[in-house]
């Protein structure tokens, strides 16, 4: 059997994407490669991918809207982490979150990976995102 290469996208349930769909492309530079919008189930669907595309982050709308809001603690998701090259990308992350009106934590030390370094934030659904720094040599 073959092995699996990667992720090819993850996908985000959001409660607008007319809303979220910006806050991605602004903050995160993701840029929109597709749209479904499908009038008889009310389901829409638009895949964002990163420059150069090394992933895609797709965000879903459903129909029915009385959601409880995002909270890691529930089974599903519980974050999601975007990899940077090294620490120092991380204070031009802190600049580019602050540059957005974006509340962060700064970068600190992982609690999971000795060495590694993250910033924690969150979507306009609640959805917490990171940047992270693997251990430098």
């Amino acid at each position: 059997m073959s092995k699996l290469r990667s992720v090819h996208h993850l996908a985000l349930t959001v409660t607008d994407v007319d809303r979220s769909v910006p806050w991605y492309a602004r903050v995160l530079e993701l840029e929109e490669s597709a749209r479904r919008d499908d009038p008889e189930t009310g389901l829409r669907k638009v895949v964002l991918r990163s420059p150069g595309d090394e992933f895609a982050v797709m965000l879903v709308q459903h129909a029915e809207q009385a959601r409880r809001s995002f909270d890691e603690r529930r089974t599903g998701l519980d974050h999601v982490a975007f990899k940077v090259s090294s620490h120092a990308d991380l204070a031009e992350w802190e600049r580019r979150l602050t540059e957005y009106g974006v509340t962060y934590t700064p970068a600190s030390s992982s609690r999971t990976l000795p060495g590694a370094a993250v910033i924690v934030f969150r979507d306009p659904d609640g959805i917490q995102l990171e940047v992270w720094a693997d251990p430098e040599p």
